[in-house]
């Protein structure tokens, strides 16, 4: 009788703990926007790096498009496969919901980054927040715009949540700091494609001829930005700013294509996804001022389950080499 009694509560335990107890092996899926580009190659090293040290099977699934019903498949065969946790860097919160909270509903931990505002996750965490990273941009930019001319503005696209949660910010501090700027256009979702991203910057030029530069949010926005101007010889009239892959943009930042960028270490991010399941699973209380290692003393928000560090990047001449060297 005791022996069975034993076994459930044992089985009553696992029920409501899951399956995975305080230090033991976890398996963990990563579903980012998409396969193939320096961003994410490098995330997916720090997961590797980064998930035995946490006793993690871990691994990254890049769709091949920026397509959020791909992320919802990937997400739908995480599900399937039973794992502990899933990662995610979404494209669509909205389409995401259901997914996420059918895997929520069995008993999968989620953990957001570049979401802060999903719905059905455990918690969502970013390097920087968004006024800061916003607020460096348009300042650097204003800065090389000499705080006057016409401008335009790319973002992944039209539905990545934190890529136009920037923009907002961006353009309210330009409306209320530096009223001679203009906007040209509405944002354009080109940015994580560089032939979208080259095309228009080219058609913002031919229609703007007094285009002064283009702020972009997403990493290929300045490569294709920055390849437009740099084949029209307009490296001194118009300005290129915004985060990219260190190895991809280096030269184009040389020449002077791009003038500079702010950014957060990708690989840091896929390293903090694992330490973060870690946390999870084993029940570490994640609260206001803890220190995660790549995030440093993080401030943490119980109502948005956002975690927020203040980890930052500059892109500039002086600093391009050395994320170059660590593979970035």
């Amino acid at each position: 009788m005791r022996k069975m009694t034993f076994v459930l509560t044992a089985l009553l335990l696992v029920a409501v703990l899951g399956t995975a107890a305080a230090g033991e092996r976890i398996r963990m899926g990563v579903v980012v926007k998409i396969g193939g580009i320096p961003w994410f190659n490098a995330m997916e090293e720090g997961i590797r790096k980064e998930s035995p040290k946490q006793n993690i099977d871990a691994w990254q699934i890049g769709p091949t498009s920026a397509d959020p019903a791909l992320q919802v498949r990937a997400i739908e065969d995480l599900i399937a496969q039973k794992v502990d946790v899933i990662g995610v860097v979404p494209n669509d919160m909205q389409v995401l919901e259901p997914v996420l909270q059918r895997a929520r509903s069995q008993g999968i931990k989620v953990i957001m980054h570049e979401g802060p505002e999903q719905v059905n996750k455990d918690w969502d965490f970013e390097l920087v927040s968004v006024e800061f990273y916003a607020e460096s941009h348009i300042k650097k930019f204003a800065e090389l715009l000499g705080g006057e001319g016409e401008y335009g503005l790319f973002v992944g696209s039209l539905t990545v949540p934190l890529h136009n949660a920037w923009a907002d910010v961006a353009i309210e501090y330009q409306k209320k700091n530096f009223p001679k700027m203009k906007l040209v256009a509405d944002r354009f979702g080109v940015a994580e494609s560089l032939d979208d991203s080259m095309r228009t910057a080219n058609e913002l030029m031919d229609k703007y001829p007094n285009l002064k530069g283009i702020l972009t949010f997403g990493s290929l926005g300045p490569i294709g930005a920055g390849r437009a101007v740099l084949q029209r010889n307009k490296v001194n009239d118009v300005v290129v700013v915004g985060a990219f892959s260190a190895g991809q943009g280096q030269r184009l930042l040389e020449q002077g294509a791009i003038k500079a960028g702010y950014t957060w270490n990708p690989m840091v991010a896929g390293e903090v996804f694992c330490r973060l399941a870690r946390m999870l699973v084993d029940g570490t209380p994640i609260v206001d001022g803890k220190v995660i290692d790549g995030m440093g003393k993080v401030s943490v928000n119980n109502d948005t389950k956002v975690i927020l560090g203040q980890e930052v990047e500059v892109l500039d001449k002086a600093n391009i080499q050395r994320l170059v060297d660590m593979g970035l």
